[in-house]
């Protein structure tokens, strides 16, 4: 099986984030930078089938330069290769444009039975870019999956909900998104980190691609973040002695912020 995973490179959710102050995106570059937890998840999946029906696994990443080291550790897990979209014209984009963009750069990819991502990124958490990319690309998409399993021309899946557990199939090709509790992600080992150093990463810019920069970007996003600001600091709080009243100004407190 041909299998593509998405992978995204995000801030490290224990580093300081903010947004910069030029034109309010993301400040990817103030941040540490490391593979979103989900993705690792994703590709530790696509490993699993592969071992078990035989094929090769792709990773395709839209990102900065930077994000050939989220690349480099997917490969380094046993992903065989990848395709890296980068072009300064990309910053910005929305949900809607990132979609176009990845079903552009798996395009390049070849035939391709199966797409696994995450359900949702750390940084953006907008969780439609599988359902988009699935739509884009005229596959079914079996999505919030805990378990999957194929026999190589169908794919299962069981997909959590909040009504309880549903079981959903597909003929293959489709397009499928992990939770958090699809499986535990293999550590690469030092061989796997020596091979990757190795491995085939296509870089593609917007014309490789055949991206038309009309649809990509910050000036043709969706939406915009026109102003911010930075958290307001904690204040100091409000002391209550207790001199036998002290429960009566709890709840007086609680009811001025009409928390009860």
């Amino acid at each position: 099986m041909n299998i593509v995973v998405l992978v995204k490179q995000v801030p490290d959710t224990w580093s300081e984030r903010k947004l910069s102050d030029s034109d309010h995106t993301l400040d990817r570059a103030s941040a540490d930078a490391v593979l979103d937890e989900i993705n690792e998840r994703a590709v530790e999946e696509a490993l699993l089938i592969k071992e078990a029906h035989g094929g090769e696994v792709t990773v395709v990443s839209m990102g900065p330069d930077r994000a050939t080291d989220a690349i480099r550790k997917a490969l380094s897990m046993g992903a065989d290769k990848a395709v890296h979209l980068s072009d300064e014209a990309l910053h910005g984009s929305d949900t809607v444009a990132t979609a176009k963009a990845l079903a552009k750069a798996i395009g390049t990819v070849g035939s391709v039975d199966l797409v696994i991502a995450g359900n949702e990124s750390t940084d953006g958490r907008s969780g439609a870019v599988p359902a988009m990319l699935a739509e884009l690309l005229g596959l079914p998409q079996l999505t919030y999956a805990r378990k999957v399993t194929t026999d190589g021309s169908t794919v299962s899946v069981e997909r959590e909900s909040d009504a309880g557990i549903v079981s959903v199939e597909a003929n293959l090709p489709a397009v499928v998104s992990v939770t958090e509790k699809i499986n535990e992600p293999r550590y690469p080992s030092f061989k796997g980190i020596m091979a990757a150093k190795k491995k085939p990463v296509e870089v593609l810019s917007l014309a490789d691609a055949g991206i038309d920069a009309s649809e990509v970007g910050l000036a043709n996003a969706g939406s915009t973040v026109v102003e911010s600001a930075p958290k307001p600091p904690k204040s100091g709080g409000e002391r209550v002695t207790d001199e036998g009243e002290g429960g009566v100004q709890v709840v007086e407190y609680l009811a001025g912020q009409k928390l009860v």
